[in-house]
């Protein structure tokens, strides 16, 4: 059985088809990640995780202090604990409501603190606040009159705020603060970057755990929302897509649909019925013979090329020394080396196994055929010879 070389073109699209599809799975499951799940942990800032990220060591600290701590896993559960008595609200950012939600739970808290705050949350309840930068974890001076960060002292900063109007900066870094605070009626609106002050892993260093106390601990009740996208504002309508398209957008696309049916009845081709005719001229043999070979050259597939080779040389073979044209490549072989009393396996891998990965390789495969014929040739001259 003759082994055939896969064509490096071959080799080459297929290997560009795998990297294509690779490539989009890969896109496709970063923009899952970022649409659906994101990159921040599933426990990080939760009130009951112990990891690191998690906020399990300030709650236990609250409740030490006296402080009831209610952890509220959906809009409703936060309404109800706010409505029933005087609390702190603590929640990170929720991006599934909408402002006159986001504006009215913080309306029914005493208190207010923003735990990782995103610019839609500090220009909504910090009166235009907005984000500034990130700087590495470091000890920080508060800087400001407020009471919880004056107890506090020193504190780690991580994430970085612009204040609005009549909102106070504490702890200031390269020009923009640790910590807002806004006061809002008897109550203020507090905005911290818990993952530098509140996770179980910062807490215990420099001032965190004072300053977590003096900003969550105001109230005799802190209620820890947890957003949930069941959460998520269904009053108003949600745009179609044909809300959100360009008027000029439909109006375009059907000229352009028009435009190609018109060329596509103009420039395509016409089948009629089909006829039988003798072709005009007579292709010969040599001219089909150049024409493969040329395809092969183009192709790069020596291989085929060789194999095309030693089945018109194996049929020849078989002819002449009156075999059947059955006879599998192999006793072929076996026949051929002991008529010219050759090496089996070098006839073998004339006839059958040897394969060239460059054209030298194949002019030479194919003069060893020429040359394994023409012995061939001979000892069959040489026995109708008379002596």
């Amino acid at each position: 059985m003759t082994a055939v070389l896969a064509p490096p073109t071959r080799r080459r699209v297929g290997a560009g088809w795998i990297a294509l599809i690779a490539a989009l799975s890969i896109v496709g499951l970063l923009g899952t990640l970022l649409v659906f799940g994101g990159w921040t942990p599933r426990d990080a800032l939760d009130p009951a995780a112990p990891a690191p990220d998690g906020t399990r060591a300030v709650t236990r600290l609250l409740e030490q202090q006296g402080v009831r701590v209610v952890v509220a896993r959906d809009l409703a559960a936060a309404e109800r604990e706010l409505a029933a008595a005087p609390a702190t609200l603590v929640m990170r950012d929720a991006p599934m409501l909408s402002d006159a939600t986001l504006a009215r739970l913080a309306e029914s808290a005493s208190d207010v603190v923003l735990i990782e705050p995103r610019s839609r949350s500090l220009d909504v309840l910090l009166a235009g606040s907005s984000l500034a930068d990130v700087v590495d974890d470091r000890t920080v001076e508060p800087s400001c009159e407020t009471p919880a960060a004056r107890t506090a002292g020193p504190a780690r900063t991580g994430e970085l705020y612009l204040p609005g109007d009549g909102v106070t900066g504490c702890y200031p870094t390269d020009g923009a603060f640790g910590v807002l605070v806004r006061e809002n009626g008897a109550g203020t609106v507090t905005a911290v970057d818990g993952f530098s002050v509140l996770t179980n892993r910062v807490l215990p260093l420099d001032g965190n755990a004072a300053l977590a106390l003096g900003l969550l601990g105001g109230s005799p009740t802190v209620v820890w929302y947890v957003p949930s996208p069941a959460d998520a504002d269904t009053g108003a309508e949600v745009p179609t897509i044909g809300d959100l398209t360009p008027p000029w957008v439909t109006p375009v696309m059907v000229l352009l649909l028009v435009a190609g049916v018109a060329a596509a009845l103009w420039r395509g081709r016409r089948f009629g019925p089909l006829v039988t005719e003798r072709l005009p001229v007579t292709v010969r043999a040599n001219e089909t013979t150049e024409g493969r070979a040329r395809l092969y050259a183009a192709s790069g597939d020596a291989a085929h090329a060789l194999d095309e080779l030693r089945r018109a040389t194996r049929r020849r073979l078989v002819r002449r020394l009156g075999m059947s044209a059955r006879t599998p490549a192999g006793q072929l072989a076996d026949a051929v080396a002991e008529r010219l009393g050759a090496d089996r396996a070098v006839v073998h891998g004339i006839l059958i196994h040897d394969l060239p990965r460059t054209d030298r390789d194949l002019v030479a495969a194919s003069d060893r055929l020429r040359d394994l014929e023409t012995s061939v040739d001979a000892t069959l001259r040489t026995e109708r010879t008379p002596r």
